[in-house]
C-alpha cells in the first residue's frame, strides 16, 4: 500500500511542478511581450524569459510549446491596444517509465497555461 502511495506523490509532484513552470512561463512572457517599446524587443524579451523559466521549472524545452496571439486579431501581433494572449503547453512524463514501445508518450500528461495582457496604445510609436 505504501509503493502506490510513494508514486502517486511524485506523479501530483512533477504535475505539479510543470503546471507552476506552464503558468509562470505564460503570465511573465505575456507580460514583456506587453510591456515591451517594439516587436523586436518584445520578441527577444519574451523568448529570453520563457527560456529562463524552462531552465528554473526544469521543463523539457522540446516538449514546451508556446503560442502567441493578439485581440481583436490583426495582421502583426503584438500591436498598439490590442490584448496579447500567451499560451503554453507541455507535458509530464511519468515518473519510471522506460520509453519501450512507446509508453513514455502515451502516459504522458497534457498541462496548458495561458496568460493576457493589454498593450499600451502608445506601443511602438516612440
Amino acid at each position: 500500500m505504501l509503493v502506490p502511495l510513494a508514486y502517486l506523490v511524485l506523479v501530483l509532484g512533477a504535475v505539479q511542478e510543470q503546471t507552476l513552470g506552464a503558468e509562470a512561463a505564460a503570465r511573465h512572457t505575456a507580460r514583456v511581450i506587453g510591456q515591451a517599446p517594439d516587436a523586436d524587443t518584445a520578441t527577444e524579451r519574451g523568448d529570453a524569459v520563457l527560456a529562463g523559466i524552462v531552465r528554473e521549472y526544469g521543463m523539457d524545452a522540446d516538449a514546451v510549446g508556446v503560442r502567441i496571439t493578439c485581440r481583436p486579431a490583426a495582421r502583426e501581433c503584438p500591436t498598439a491596444g490590442a490584448t496579447v494572449i500567451v499560451t503554453v503547453r507541455t507535458q509530464v512524463s511519468l515518473p519510471f517509465l522506460p520509453p519501450i514501445f512507446g509508453l513514455d508518450e502515451l502516459t504522458a500528461i497534457p498541462v496548458e497555461a495561458q496568460s493576457a495582457q493589454k498593450v499600451s496604445r502608445q506601443w511602438g510609436s516612440g
